[in-house]
């Protein structure tokens, strides 16, 4: 009988280390890959004997595919656009609004804002096609996205800088700059000076509050249970916590955001029971969590209080730790 040392070693000997199918692979090569090379390489044919016109850029998101060549043009993820999309539908910002031509869309949201669900891709992409005011929209996002008042406040400038003129017209800085950001987008998304959670910390630091960071909770490190009980800070030490604190900034969607609430949920009940003078904090914030609200919805149950980053939040929070700790 095989052991699980064979099925280890078969795994090495035959490994094929990058499966593929031919006939798929160039079936996407010839088809997708082409079709939108095609459609860049004439929208650049336009523009050199024109110049950067906007009709150019209407035209092109009438096709199939064109929403995708543009996209790859500026270096900006689908997933980015319906980051925006959400954030447009959801703000109502008058500035926004204008940028967008939202109040000419064919399609317009009832009710609350707040309870608004994110379009798919596709809806995205019939949108860009079909609706004239929503393409024209884009069209504005392409040209002038950066300047907007609105985004320069709330979008990363990281990304809000794909959005150029200089990129539309084929410059090769603009391509150049579009490279380097698409090779760079994970390391600038990782980076901790970017890490929402130094706000927290730099915050303890200049009420001078002791605090310790990523380590388990003493009463909980020897239960059966197998939960990950990592907390992001225990104010102002293990030995008597005042303050748990768990963190969570969603910047995209995941799969894994449910798995986070119910981990969450299972700490709050036991940190209930072992720390019962404990107050169990989380910040949850994030477009991420925003478009997710059954899951939203369940991670902030967890909690005793739930702040977000915004600057009346954390001003609350300050109140909350000169309270506590008598500051």
């Amino acid at each position: 009988m095989a052991t699980a040392d064979d099925f280890y070693q078969r795994v090495l000997e035959k490994n094929t280390f990058y499966y593929f199918d031919e006939s798929v692979e160039e079936k996407y090569d010839a088809g997708h890959i082409s079709a939108l090379t095609t459609i860049l390489l004439n929208l650049r044919e336009s523009v050199t004997r024109g110049g950067v016109q906007r009709s150019y850029f209407d035209e092109v998101l009438t096709k199939e595919n064109g929403l995708t060549a543009i996209l790859a043009l500026n270096g900006l993820s689908l997933e980015n656009l319906k980051r925006l999309t959400t954030v447009a539908r959801a703000a109502n910002d008058p500035s926004l609004n204008e940028l967008l031509c939202r109040s000419d869309w064919n399609v317009h949201d009832t009710g609350n804002p707040r309870d608004i669900s994110e379009w798919g891709s596709e809806r995205i992409a019939k949108l860009a096609r079909t609706d004239r005011a929503f393409r024209a929209g884009l069209v504005n996002l392409f040209f002038e996205g950066a300047s907007n008042p609105y985004l320069r406040r709330h979008f990363p400038p990281f990304h809000l800088r794909k959005l150029s003129i200089q990129k539309l017209s084929f410059s090769s800085d603009g391509i150049l700059d579009t490279l380097v950001r698409y090779k760079e987008g994970g390391s600038h998304s990782g980076q901790k000076d970017t890490n929402a959670d130094n706000q927290i910390s730099a915050i303890l630091d200049t009420l001078g509050i002791s605090y310790v960071s990523g380590v388990v909770l003493d009463r909980l490190s020897s239960t059966s249970d197998d939960t990950d009980r990592t907390m992001d800070f225990i104010v102002p030490d293990q030995a008597d916590p005042r303050i748990i604190i768990e963190s969570s900034f969603q910047a995209t969607t995941s799969s894994n955001m449910g798995d986070k609430a119910k981990t969450t949920i299972r700490n709050g009940e036991r940190i209930r029971v072992h720390y019962p003078s404990a107050l169990f904090i989380g910040f949850v914030d994030g477009i991420g969590w925003y478009v997710r609200k059954r899951d939203l919805r369940r991670i902030t149950s967890a909690f005793h209080d739930v702040f977000t980053f915004h600057q009346d939040e954390m001003e609350r929070f300050r109140k909350l730790l000169r309270e506590t700790f008598a500051l």
